[in-house]
């Protein structure tokens, strides 16, 4: 994971202080311990602490476009950037990175908030175009990457991965939402677009928002939900198939990185079909992981370590008690 954070101030450009986007980015250190950037221009400031997956010398944040109109800083990973990256350069565009965090800008500066649509991924990003005037935050279909925002008694709007982010700005008030605490002690959760601090909101799963300079903070936009009118039809063995199609097609894109990754394996239906896919789609033994307790009624690192075995994984396990 990375994290963002950054200033945006809504009705004049405001000069922006680097130290207090600076601070911002610190919060969240702990999102991105192989580098950090920040980047001012009048009335807005962006920074980013990265977690190198992809392209780990060209994928460096924020990121300008060539002909620095816009600027993204973006956490998450987009699973079809290859494709999407062979599809601009059919349109004559031109790369000088192998990340997936030059697709998404140079999506944006051909098609806009409708290069949502051909993103394939978990993500939250924000982009300054200089050209619109404006800010754009986006968040993926599910909501997987987070994103707060909040506006400000000064007329700006701050946001961030996390709510640690927003709170080391001194102009955003410590207020807990009792709403929210009440949603989370009867829900385990706290619901979009809601946070436990007052004023602070997530930008919902499937939405974007465009902030523009001079006109007042807008509602965010939905770019995408689930349908539940199209349902695959077929028979049980038809549709199992499909099954197994979606979810190889699934791990082998998420199998893409510049860096070492592996499984948390539980043992349990979900992690063991995970990792049989990832040990079908490797050349090398799957790296696996899994945590047992030392109580045996709790304890099930016995069947993650049939599933390490029975795939060949490089297994590795520990054993924690309750103290």
């Amino acid at each position: 994971m990375c994290g963002i954070a950054g200033i945006y101030h809504l009705q004049t450009a405001k000069p922006v202080e680097e130290g207090r986007v600076r601070a911002m980015a610190d919060a969240i250190a702990h999102r991105g311990p192989d580098g950090d950037g920040i980047w001012i221009a009048p009335g807005v400031g962006l920074g980013h602490r990265r977690l190198a997956i992809i392209d780990l010398v060209g994928g460096v944040q924020p990121m300008a476009s060539d002909d620095g109109q816009a600027v993204l800083i973006f956490n998450g990973e987009i699973y079809n950037f290859l494709e999407v990256r062979a599809e601009l350069i059919a349109l004559g565009h031109h790369f000088e990175t192998n990340s997936d965090t030059e697709v998404i800008l140079q999506a944006w500066q051909r098609w806009g908030p409708d290069c949502l649509s051909r993103l394939n991924g978990m993500f939250a990003f924000a982009i300054h175009d200089a050209r619109r005037n404006a800010l754009f935050l986006a968040r993926d279909r599910l909501g997987v990457k987070p994103l707060f925002y909040a506006e400000l008694s000064d007329g700006s709007v701050i946001f961030g991965s996390e709510l640690k982010a927003l709170l080391v700005h001194p102009l955003l008030r410590r207020s807990p939402d009792f709403s929210a605490v009440d949603d989370y002690l009867g829900l385990g959760y706290v619901p979009d677009d809601t946070s436990l601090v007052a004023g602070v909101k997530k930008l919902p799963a499937g939405h974007w928002l465009m902030l523009e300079r001079g006109k007042p903070l807008p509602a965010p936009v939905s770019w995408w939900d689930v349908s539940f009118a199209e349902r695959e039809r077929g028979s049980a063995a038809a549709l199992g198939d499909g099954l197994v199609h979606h979810m190889r097609e699934a791990v082998a894109s998420r199998m893409i990185a510049d860096v070492p990754l592996g499984a948390f394996l539980s043992g349990g239906v979900d992690s063991s079909a995970v990792v049989a896919l990832m040990a079908e789609a490797s050349a090398q033994a799957v790296k696996t992981c899994s945590i047992g307790f030392d109580h045996p009624d709790f304890d099930e690192s016995r069947y993650a370590a049939m599933i390490a075995a029975r795939f060949a994984t490089d297994h590795r396990s520990r054993i924690v008690s309750a103290d």
